[in-house]
């Protein structure tokens, strides 16, 4: 799993009223810490501004949300919690905000209640599952297919895996 400080979520904030009137004005803002810290961010950007009275922002570049796509009018309550989430479980939370179209809840949830480990391979998985609730005899341990099990258990939607490099798997049911 990706580690916390291999991500770093940032966005690049810009002001909309100069960005109007021809001026590129923006700051990048760390995107895991307080909404009200970026919302403070934002507001001094805008303070800023070479425009005056500007209100209006927009996120006109993002980086570090390992391929989850971020809306130029994202909330930043939104953001904040995609931020945070990513920050703190690395490509793992990404995939499972891409698995759930950005539902916060729902990757939150399955993380929390559906996570069955890291494996080399979803077969590692179904091999361990199997030894450990059924004794199979060392003989016949070689004539097991874990590949055709992990197929069939994935195909059924039982489960499904986030992997996250080569060899790192991670494990999910589906509810």
């Amino acid at each position: 799993m990706t580690s916390a400080a291999d991500s770093n979520p940032r966005i690049y904030v810009a002001c909309l009223a100069a960005y109007n009137n021809g001026y590129l004005h923006g700051a990048w803002i760390d995107a895991d810490q307080d909404v009200d810290e970026i919302r403070d961010e934002i507001a001094a950007m805008l303070a800023r501004s070479p425009i005056e009275h500007a209100e209006e922002y927009a996120i006109h570049d993002y980086e570090g949300f390992e391929g989850v796509a971020i809306s130029e009018y994202a909330g930043i309550d939104t953001v904040a919690r995609m931020g945070a989430f990513i920050a703190e479980h690395g490509a793992l939370g990404a995939g499972l905000l891409e698995q759930f179209s950005g539902d916060m809840g729902q990757a939150e949830s399955t993380l929390e209640d559906c996570y069955h480990g890291q494996f080399a391979s979803l077969a590692d998985y179904m091999e361990e599952l199997t030894t450990q609730s059924v004794t199979i005899l060392e003989a016949l341990r070689y004539y097991v297919d874990w590949d055709a099990m992990a197929r069939d258990a994935e195909m059924s939607g039982d489960l499904f895996t986030i992997e996250t490099a080569h060899g790192e798997v991670h494990v999910f049911s589906n509810r």
